[in-house]
């Protein structure tokens, strides 16, 4: 009996921790800049949300760059760099120079922190073994699951308890520590063809490959981002706020049990075996969330969604990796995100449109029939093959 191929090493642990610490700050942030916009410069709603927006327009934007850097010039440097600038860039938050440096500093700060985990996420898909790479990939999603409960509590807590200065402080000792963190990790390298240098294509940019389960998770992304920008002004809707600070705790819960399992079950029966389920999870859960009038049905359906969209997370990430030879993954691994990065980010723009006209609960209605619809693109763009490629094996 052949034993499994080892998946905790100290390499997969550290570049998981840094990954988790980059995030942190990212979630820790989210929720506290736009009131420290309002409070020190007085900015109006427009401007405060655009503290908060331009951070991911920077991720976008830093991880098209990566994508065909990290190739040309390698996982080590393309790391270093985006450790050094997150923490650099960290430390400028202390200097009051108005709302158009704060801004430059968020744009900064996101391209920053794209570069990053850009880096950290093709690392770990080389160090992870191919027959464990569902498994693999699903815990080291773990580590933004746990950076997004985590985050946005201690950012609110913060806020409430602690000055500014301290909670940019607190930012800057993270950054420290994933930067010192990184030096003690064996970072691989896998050298790119020399064709591959020449010219400047869109597949220099964006990995064609992972381009059709990156869209499927846009989609989804755009649904779970009405959750994550509306969900507290949904709570107040329904007289439901002190419970909603809850649901975020509940769905990362919902992951962690499910998480290994899921990761597991991709790799030994593929990835349909996880993402049809995860459809209706997530689909229901939001549907089930449209309706809520107690905490039973509002927490009931943050487990839902954390079984859905939770583990569609690691699971299209796992599938936009292995569908792609080992030279380009840092492509695979940015288009993926600038596809996911998309729809959480632009998403609350254009739903802001559509709230006035339907309300909340009319909101989570449409979001869920659109994930369930989503199936059926899921279907044209990975299940099919994947069906196809099982029978024929």
């Amino acid at each position: 009996m052949t034993s499994k191929p080892k998946l905790w090493t100290k390499d997969f642990i550290i570049v998981s921790a840094v990954n988790f610490f980059l995030y942190l700050v990212f979630y820790l942030l989210l929720v506290t800049i736009a009131v420290y916009a309002v409070e020190l410069f007085a900015a109006s709603e427009s401007e405060a949300g655009l503290a908060t927006g331009i951070f991911i327009i920077g991720t976008l934007i830093g991880r098209l760059v990566i994508g065909r850097m990290i190739n040309l010039t390698g996982n080590r440097l393309m790391l270093f760099i985006g450790l050094a600038f997150f923490t650099l860039t960290s430390g400028f938050y202390f200097i009051n120079a108005g709302i158009t440096f704060l801004l430059i500093i968020r744009f900064i700060h996101g391209t920053a922190l794209g570069v990053a985990s850009t880096a950290t996420g093709t690392i770990v898909a080389q160090i992870i073994p191919q027959s464990r790479k569902g498994e693999g990939i699903g815990y080291y999603s773990m580590s933004i699951t746990m950076a997004t409960a985590i985050g946005p509590f201690i950012g609110l807590y913060m806020s409430q308890h602690a000055s500014y200065q301290t909670i940019f402080g607190f930012c800057l000792a993270l950054g420290i520590i994933s930067l010192v963190l990184a030096l003690f990790m064996k970072i691989p390298e896998v050298k790119t063809e020399s064709t591959e240098k020449a010219g400047l294509k869109l597949s220099s940019f964006i990995e064609p490959k992972a381009v059709p389960i990156a869209l499927v998770t846009m989609f989804l992304a755009l649904g779970y981002s009405s959750v994550l920008s509306f969900l507290n002004f949904y709570a107040i809707d329904i007289d439901l706020v002190d419970i909603a600070s809850f649901f975020f705790i509940v769905y990362a819960a919902a992951i962690f049990i499910s998480r290994p399992v899921t990761g597991r079950l991709m790799d030994v029966k593929g990835a349909n075996s996880v993402m049809y389920p995860a459809f209706a999870f997530f689909g229901g859960g939001l549907l089930l969330l449209s309706v809520s009038g107690n905490s039973v049905t509002f927490l009931l359906s943050a487990v839902l969604i954390g079984l859905g969209f939770g583990n569609m997370q690691s699971i299209t990430q796992a599938i936009a990796v292995k569908l792609t030879p080992a030279h380009r993954m840092g492509l695979a691994t940015s288009t993926y995100y600038i596809f996911l990065d998309a729809g959480l980010g632009f998403g609350p723009y254009f739903l802001g449109f559509l709230i006035p006209l339907t309300g909340y609960r009319t909101l989570y209605l449409i979001m869920g029939i659109m994930v369930l619809a989503a199936t059926i693109l899921y279907y044209f763009m990975h299940g099919a093959k994947e069906k196809l490629a099982d029978t024929a094996a």
